[in-house]
């Protein structure tokens, strides 16, 4: 018999074999879909970040010149809710730190703050940013005002001693000793302490440092001032008649924001802070 014909190992005409078909497991669908939807909650979590004023209804925005300025405007704004434009309310004229402001310590996010200075125990700034309210104070045994309120005692005094475990803090020298208030050069009734001064009859607590790092600065308070424009060792002070038209607007239930920027920054901020336009109430 004739021999057999052998035949190319690689003839052109032999179908190419495919590769093996890929499988797709559950756990591969499940992996694929957990990082979809992280990555979706992801880009929605950053889109809808909230600003420092995310939930305010009450806005005390104080501004300034530029970081120097010791004479300001203080505006009084609120809206219904976080996408609703604020409706200013009234505007005055106030005095802040004699040296001027710095960045403070409060709500705003600390990649907001740019090159300027830095609030510091005793420097005579008041300080920038986005703060909470806290407590109204005064002489009296009462006050109109939807803020909790505190009556100042002849032993009450705010710890200005930055190594003091109570930094930062009004305390009542009957309960603490009167060896843990030494050093401190603010009592809250100044009349009773300094021949009648009137600066704290009424006043109200802005909340920088709350968690009262030492020599970040201390006892920051909205106050009365003794005659128009008198500067301030930090604070920010107003009329008499201003103070009270404040107190009896602020609710705390309206979760109220104080804000003080010079005007630059202001500008800048204006809407990553969601801040009103200005009208007349800056300087």
């Amino acid at each position: 018999p004739a021999p057999a014909r052998r035949l190319p190992r690689n003839p052109r005409n032999a179908p190419a074999s495919a590769p093996p078909p890929r499988v797709r497991t559950s756990a591969h669908l499940l992996g694929a879909t957990a990082l979809l939807l992280w990555l979706c909650a992801s880009a929605g979590a950053l889109a809808a970040a909230p600003g420092p004023l995310h939930g305010a209804r009450q806005l005390v925005l104080v501004t300034t010149a530029d970081w120097d300025a010791n004479q300001g405007v203080a505006a009084r704004y609120e809206r219904d809710t976080d996408a609703a434009a604020w409706r200013q309310i009234a505007a005055f004229p106030v005095s802040i730190g004699r040296h001027g402001s710095a960045w403070g310590s409060g709500l705003h996010p600390a990649t907001d703050v740019d090159a300027g200075p830095v609030k510091r125990e005793g420097d005579g700034r008041s300080p920038a940013g986005v703060f909470a309210l806290g407590t109204a104070f005064g002489y009296a045994g009462q006050a109109s005002t939807g803020l909790p309120y505190a009556q100042m005692q002849s032993d009450s005094w705010c710890m200005d001693v930055p190594d003091s475990p109570l930094y930062n803090r009004i305390v009542d020298a009957r309960e603490v000793g009167q060896a843990a208030v030494a050093g401190s050069t603010e009592p809250m009734r100044l009349d009773l302490h300094r021949q009648g001064d009137p600066r704290y009859r009424l006043g109200l607590v802005i909340e920088h440092n709350a968690d009262s790092v030492p020599r970040a600065g201390s006892c920051i308070f909205a106050h009365l001032w003794r005659t128009p424009g008198e500067v301030t060792a930090g604070c920010t002070a107003m009329a008499d008649a201003d103070m009270e038209a404040l107190l009896a607007w602020l609710d705390a239930d309206q979760s109220p924001r104080f804000v003080l920027l010079p005007q630059a920054q202001r500008q800048r901020l204006a809407t990553a802070w969601n801040l009103p336009t200005a009208h007349g109430d800056a300087p």
